[in-house]
């Protein structure tokens, strides 16, 4: 007798479109929130990007074509009336942070710089999850960032290796929490953005030019690169309770600064 085997059928192959998807990013009008809302945009979404104010066309407009929403992440109310006025949803992405030196030193006079850093980038993550996940509809997930200070210290960071830390162990609980929403955290490496033009002009090259030459991937990361996984993240049905490291193998060499 001859057996007959009946081969599984093979699972759909997985997209990258969010065509006919809307994805928030709360900190998307700048540095590596503009690359993650762009790259949404490209692959077919309604981007809308959250910020503290919105930006007349005359003052950006790149934002052409994007959504705007005042979104303070410091305030749980202001929170709470964006995810309300933004109504039903698919994706939320939250990248933003305290400006940077707020978070002060360890050992200062008081406190104040490590609450507020601590409130503003975990408390703030905390909050747009709570809040943004009721709207997001079946399929939804949400992605937070840190950065590579998560798992490689350095001296004058402590409030923020803390929070990065915190926000990471965050993202795997609430993956659990929330189940099936995904929740997954990217954690960049060194990205040339904005955020380090306090650096002067012959500091911030020198830096880029240790990166080139000492990191694997032999050039710094863009808003792009992080857009790209971010993309990912969205529209991959199989990863959760993850950290991504778009670092260009950072963590495999000494530190550049």
């Amino acid at each position: 007798m001859t057996s007959t085997t009946h081969p599984q059928a093979a699972a759909p192959a997985a997209s990258t479109s969010l065509a006919g998807k809307t994805v928030v990013v709360v900190g998307g009008k700048s540095g590596i929130g503009f690359g993650v809302a762009q790259a949404a945009r490209a692959a077919g979404a309604t981007a809308v990007v959250a910020s503290r104010r919105l930006s007349s066309p005359q003052e950006r407009p790149d934002l052409a074509g994007f959504q705007q929403v005042i979104l303070d992440i410091r305030d749980e109310s202001s929170v709470r009336a964006a995810f309300d006025a933004i109504g039903v949803f698919d994706h939320l992405v939250v990248t933003a942070a305290p400006d940077l030196g707020t978070w002060g030193a360890f050992m200062d006079a008081e406190m104040s710089g490590a609450r507020s850093y601590m409130e503003g980038k975990y408390l703030g993550s905390w909050a747009c999850a709570r809040h943004g996940s009721p709207h997001l509809n079946a399929g939804g997930t949400i992605t937070f960032l840190t950065g590579g200070m998560a798992v490689r210290p350095k001296v004058g960071f402590t409030a923020v290796t803390s929070a990065f830390a915190a926000v990471e162990a965050l993202s795997g609980s609430l993956a659990i929490e929330l189940a099936p929403t995904r929740v997954n955290t990217i954690r960049p490496g060194f990205i040339d953005t904005d955020m380090w033009a306090f650096l002067p002009a012959e500091h911030r090259d020198g830096l880029r030019k240790k990166v080139e030459e000492t990191f694997p991937a032999r050039r710094a990361g863009k808003p792009e690169d992080v857009g790209h996984a971010a993309v990912f993240l969205m529209t991959n049905p199989y990863v959760t309770g993850t950290v991504l490291e778009v670092a260009g193998g950072e963590n495999l060499v000494a530190s550049v600064s």
